[in-house]
Order: C-alpha cells, then structure tokens, then sequence
C-alpha cells in the first residue's frame, strides 16, 4: 500500500497471525475481499474511498485474510465464512474500533452477513458486493467459470471477473499462491449458508450487484434484498464481479450510502468508470500502492 496506509497486526482467536493496514480519518470502514485474495485487491477502490473521504471522513481497513497475503495459515479447521467473521472482529479489536462500516465483496460479503448476525453491535453500516446467501439459494455458475476460479491463473479469472479491460485490472487479482489455502477458501465459499439467519440482520444494509454478474448470478442479490428487512438494492447494467474492486460508479453509489446520503442507481452504462483503463501516471501510482 501507499505510504499513507499504516501497517497493523492481530491475532485471530486461534493465535494465527492477520496482517492489516490503515488509512485515513472519519468513520472507520473495514473492507472484506473474497475468496482467497488478499488486501491489494482494494487498491483502486480503496484509493477512490480515500478521495471522497476528503470531504465525508473514512478511516479505511483492509487486510489479508488468513492463508493469503502476509497473515499466518491458521486450522484447517477454521476455514469457514462464519470463521473468517471472528478474524474481523479480532482485527476491529486490535485497532480499538467498537464500531465500523461494513464492506464485504464476495466471498467477503458472505463473511460480513455473519459479521452481522453474531457481533451485530459491532456493525453500523452493511453493504454486500456481489455475494450470495450460499450457493443453493440462488442460480448456478457454469463448470467453466468454477474452473477458471479454481485455477489460481489470474488472467483466467479476470476475464470472467471484469466488466472491461480484464488484462489491466487482472493486477487486482493478488490471490494466494499456496495452492491449499486456496482450496480452502474455495471450500468454505461454497460451504457458505446464512440464509435462514439474514433476517437477523439489523444493520442498514445496501446490496451492490452487476447485472452480467456470471460468478454470483443476479438472482441471488434479489434474495438477500428479500431476506435482509429494509435492505436497499443497486443492480447495475452490463457489470460483472469485480463491480467494486475496478471502480465506477459502484464506488460512488457505496461512498454516499456510507455517508448516509440517498442511494441512486447509476443512470449509464456499468461501464462509466472503467470503459478506459486508467492513464499511465495513474497506473503507476497505483502499482505503488
């Protein structure tokens, strides 16, 4: 990260070692990344958040989940979403935060329902990115995208994982290169089931989801909304799974409903933020992050 992001340490409740980083001032807002990726997936969003934070505060979060990045292995056994919550609060409490936005992209999001049900005091803000209640409850990925997930080969997830430029923000992709954390994370996305828990959550909750979605189809979007009670809900036209993670309008719509502003849906393209990769001067700068 950029040298305005502060490196923390914690210890989750089995003593394994997490790795996180701070940036900013304001609400503080704790960012979760999928399924075995680690905090540089952020950068571009998190920088975004950054800028608007000028004006409405944030004091951002991030960091690499266990088996990823610079965070220890851990359990086998502790490879599971509601698991994975307890390392979230692990880190909360390492920084002194009682309380914070939460901001969970995919296998993130699944982790941050749980975050919601079981620590719901430690919850102000909800918004789940392009998640899923659990793989039952909603339509199927086809065996070609499971694959390509499985893969670990970035360039093979980010074409099925962004909405333009895959090549270019395949960099996002820092996703583990230890083949059993992994599969664990694979398996404990897929083992993932809140959904008879959701109404539980009281946290205002915002749902985030591109229309093009082929990881996480659509539908299972409209089910958290209709399980979540007061849940709002953006479907943004032509977006894919990385809706977030390449910025456009997906940040903008996160930043005013974590300021409290009324949430709008995008009126152009999904693709207003990203139809160009982003010039060379900041390609650099973010690469530096």
């Amino acid at each position: 990260m950029n040298p305005r992001w502060t490196r923390g340490d914690a210890a989750a409740p089995d003593g394994t070692p997490l790795a996180y980083w701070t940036a900013g001032d304001g609400d503080p807002v704790i960012l979760i990344a999928g399924q075995a990726v680690e905090h540089a997936s952020w950068r571009i969003a998190a920088e975004l958040l950054l800028s608007a934070s000028e004006q409405s505060g944030h004091r951002l979060i991030v960091f690499d989940h266990r088996g990823t990045g610079r965070s220890g292995l851990g359990a086998a056994d502790r490879y599971d979403t509601r698991q994975f919550a307890t390392d979230v609060v692990a880190i909360l409490d390492a920084e002194g935060i009682a309380r914070a936005h939460v901001v969970g992209h995919s296998m993130g999001g699944r982790v941050a329902q749980w975050l919601a049900v079981d620590a719901p005091d430690r919850v102000d803000r909800l918004v789940l990115v392009s998640t899923s209640a659990g793989e039952p409850h909603g339509s199927p990925r086809s065996p070609e995208i499971d694959a390509a997930l499985r893969s670990g080969d970035r360039s093979r997830i980010a074409e099925v994982f962004f909405t333009r430029h895959p090549a270019w923000f395949s960099h996002l992709l820092a996703i583990s290169g230890d083949p059993n954390a992994r599969g664990r994370h694979f398996r404990a996305s897929r083992r993932h089931d809140a959904l008879e828990d959701l109404h539980a959550i009281a946290a205002s909750t915002l749902i985030v989801h591109g229309a093009a979605d082929e990881i996480v189809p659509v539908d299972h979007a409209l089910l958290l909304h209709d399980r979540i009670a007061d849940a709002e809900l953006v479907v943004v036209p032509e977006a894919r799974h990385g809706i977030l993670l390449e910025g456009g309008p997906a940040v903008r719509i996160v930043d005013r409903f974590l300021r409290g502003a009324r949430v709008q849906a995008p009126r152009c393209s999904a693709t207003a933020g990203a139809e160009h990769a982003p010039d060379h001067a900041v390609q650099q700068r973010l690469r530096r992050a």
